[in-house]
């Protein structure tokens, strides 16, 4: 891998890592549309050079969140060790650190078991280019059950304090079955062309939440199943399959982790008042390009 190619592939996974169009699905398309066959070939391989380098830069996106959101990760951890001291939950920030907790849950034990299975059987083009076509359905679904009269009803369940412009729950009053839910939804990421952030905002709107809330929650929530996943395999960067691109992934992983910032900096402001249909239609024209190119 070339210098070249891992600093297109960092900044390639620190955007669509955060928008809801899939960095996996991305990863695997781009080298395949550029005709990097070397990176193709390793992307599905049970070991390779291709799977190190990724390691670094989970580990550079997930700093990036870290530091956006620093503020509110220190509200939220104090918050979760004064429930483990006072055993109850009383403030918007100790159930928000719970509903995280509850969330974290499916998605870590079934990515911890079934990420690199997956990773490695569908990690191929065209499939990639499938899963994005689906991934583009999932969020045009998403965006017309939320106008549902089922939904609008959960969309009213909101504090009188609150002065957002667009209907919908706040994350201070969700149920923690709902946040089960969620990390359910979460899962389906490990399949390459569906988008984290995408499935878990879908997952957030027909609860209720409103756009702005379901994208913060799909924040906070990637941040650690990106970083453990990133932390986790480590040793595959630093055995055999790092040898040789070692310095091609720690300068990805910068590129990624200063693209993750501007991304997520960017879209916390555009569904302050935007929805996820741009990125919907985005998603069904570049599977469908890219089904007709790989099939």
């Amino acid at each position: 891998m070339s210098y070249f190619q891992a600093i297109v592939i960092g900044l390639l996974q620190g955007v669509t890592e955060l928008f809801p169009i899939s960095s996996l699905g991305h990863s695997v398309l781009i080298p395949g549309w550029l005709g990097w066959h070397s990176i193709v070939s390793a992307q599905s391989a049970k070991e390779s050079f291709y799977l190190a380098f990724l390691v670094a830069l989970h580990v550079g996106t997930a700093l990036a969140l870290v530091v956006f959101f620093w503020d509110e990760w220190k509200r939220l951890i104090a918050a979760f060790f004064r429930t483990l001291r006072t055993r109850r939950i009383e403030t918007p920030d100790e159930r928000l650190a719970w509903l995280l907790v509850v969330a974290t849950i499916p998605a870590g034990a079934i990515g911890l078991i079934f990420e690199h299975a997956l990773r490695t059987l569908f990690a191929k083009p065209l499939a990639a280019a499938i899963f994005l076509t689906i991934n583009g359905v999932i969020l045009l679904l998403g965006e017309s059950v939320r106008r549902r009269p089922s939904v609008r009803a959960l969309a009213t369940q909101r504090p009188q304090t609150d002065t957002s412009e667009e209907p919908g729950r706040r994350l201070d009053n969700l149920e923690f079955r709902e946040s089960f839910i969620v990390g359910v939804a979460q899962v389906g990421a490990l399949f390459a062309g569906v988008s984290r952030s995408g499935i878990t905002m879908v997952a957030g709107l027909v609860r209720g939440l409103d756009h702005e809330d379901a994208a913060r929650f799909s924040f906070l929530l990637a941040t650690p199943i990106i970083l453990a996943a990133g932390v986790y395999k480590i040793p595959d960067l630093l055995g055999p399959n790092g040898n040789g691109v070692r310095g091609q992934a720690f300068a990805g992983a910068a590129v990624a982790a200063v693209a993750a910032y501007f991304s997520v900096r960017f879209l916390v402001r555009f569904f302050e008042t935007r929805n996820l249909m741009p990125f919907a239609i985005y998603c069904l024209a570049a599977g469908i390009v890219s089904v007709i190119r790989f099939a």
